[in-house]
């Protein structure tokens, strides 16, 4: 367990150190946060035509609102706390790295989910937007990360696995 530990803390504080690097934030996290907001939109356009994106904002040009993707609401930090636990857990490295696509996969899935759901609350109840997006949805989505990780530890990593 010490092992696990101080392997989840050093490769979580180097991810975190390495996503906010200003090269890292306009090339990788800033581009990967507008992709977000397209995709995002994408779902929303054939049910609703009144939506445009610009970069990691999507609007509402009928009802004069828009969400903007920032920094912690575009799953990247989720992601790398689970890519922290699957690289400190023993296993092969193929099960590693097929837990962290599958995980951010799914981190994604759920971070459109949350996205679109809060384009709408916030155009129906501002407060009730305010209260799920700082309370219910963060805990969603760390909730689907240690769900992720469970499954990882359940059947990508058995007992008996080779560390390596």
């Amino acid at each position: 367990m010490p092992k696990f530990a101080v392997i989840f803390a050093v490769v979580l504080v180097s991810l975190f150190t390495v996503e906010m690097l200003d090269p890292v934030q306009a090339n990788v996290i800033q581009p990967f946060t507008a992709w977000l907001a397209t995709v995002s939109a994408a779902f929303i356009m054939p049910f609703d035509d009144a939506v445009v994106t610009s970069g990691r904002i999507i609007e509402h040009t009928t009802a004069q609102f828009a969400v903007s993707i920032e920094s912690g609401c575009n799953g990247v930090e989720a992601a790398i706390v689970l890519i922290a636990g699957v690289i400190a857990f023993p296993a092969a490295w193929w099960q590693r790295i097929a837990a962290i696509v599958l995980g951010f996969l799914a981190i994604q899935v759920l971070n459109i989910l949350r996205i679109i759901s809060l384009f709408y609350l916030g155009q129906w109840n501002f407060e009730l937007f305010s209260w799920t997006h700082l309370y219910v949805w963060p805990v969603l989505i760390m909730l689907d990360v240690l769900l992720v990780f469970a499954l990882y530890l359940r059947y990508l990593a058995p007992a008996d696995a080779e560390p390596t």
